[in-house]
């Protein structure tokens, strides 16, 4: 798919206005699929009044199941758990099997088996604006990163089916697993920070992160004068490392009112972002 292009905004942390910012760019952008990322709290679908058309279940890893039936209950399998998962009445605990199979190894009974769990979903909805592929893991379940990397080839292969060339990733915070899955193979990566001493701190983690994949990196200094020092201290990182500085956001109430009434907030203010340059800012990603 090589006119396929990929933008995904990323922050250090939760709570940066990310998520807000990807609403507001989809209604600028044609020919799109929309891509949530954030397995584990995914919130963009609260924007859109979207109808789930279809949804997928999400393996993770295998887990022990023990058969009653066969089970001689020697004491192996809880003798070499290194986890603590199996009960003294050998029952498994599935948040605490971490899915080795040293208990089927040792099961001189044949009594455990490994067996897939479902850890999630997948889910493709209708929205306004074109398709969004989203996923939700199970709270207290692993494998986010393998989650993403479904969302997105999903995502991809219904871009390929439609005939469409652009796909926005509403990212996962911070730089784990699931951050990596987002970023691998995108054509632009869209840092959205804060102007704090935690904000600086986890951008130059995520840059750090992001330029190891040799894409094109970008930032958004989001409510950037509720501190102008620190925007200028980050600024002045940005210009060191010669990342390129796609916007300085002022704070306003009017994204909070929007937010609270479920509207993305470029359809609800159009004017602010229109002030914002913000329509040349979203084609220049996709350059």
């Amino acid at each position: 798919m090589p006119n396929l292009k990929e933008v995904v905004l990323i922050s250090g942390k939760g709570g940066t206005g990310k998520t807000s910012l990807v609403a507001s760019a989809i209604p600028y952008i044609n020919q799109l699929i929309i891509a949530d990322c954030d397995v584990d709290a995914p919130d963009l679908n609260l924007l859109f009044g979207e109808k789930i058309k279809s949804s997928l279940p999400f393996i993770g890893a295998k887990k022990a199941v023990i058969e009653a039936s066969l089970c001689s209950e020697c004491g192996d399998c809880i003798d070499n758990c290194k986890f603590d998962a199996i009960s003294e009445d050998f029952r498994i605990d599935a948040f605490q099997c971490e899915g080795c199979g040293v208990c089927e190894w040792v099961c001189l009974n044949d009594a455990i088996q490994m067996q897939d769990k479902v850890a999630g979903h997948i889910l493709i909805s209708d929205t306004p604006y074109g398709e969004m592929v989203h996923g939700k893991l199970i709270p207290g379940e692993e494998n986010s990163g393998k989650l993403v990397a479904q969302v997105r080839q999903i995502a991809k292969q219904r871009a390929q089916k439609q005939g469409l060339s652009h796909i926005i990733i509403d990212g996962s915070p911070g730089i784990g697993c699931s951050v990596i899955a987002s970023i691998t193979g995108v054509h632009r990566v869209v840092i959205v920070i804060e102007p704090t001493l935690s904000g600086l701190h986890d951008l130059k983690r995520v840059y750090q992160l992001s330029s190891q994949f040799h894409t094109q990196i970008s930032v958004i200094i989001n409510k950037w004068d509720l501190c102008v020092s620190m925007s200028e201290h980050i600024q002045a990182y940005c210009e060191n490392k010669k990342i390129e500085i796609d916007a300085k956001i002022p704070f306003n109430p009017i994204m909070v009112e929007a937010i609270s009434h479920k509207k993305i907030p470029s359809v609800y203010a159009p004017e602010f972002f229109k002030q914002l340059h913000f329509k040349q800012i979203i084609e220049h990603w996709f350059e």
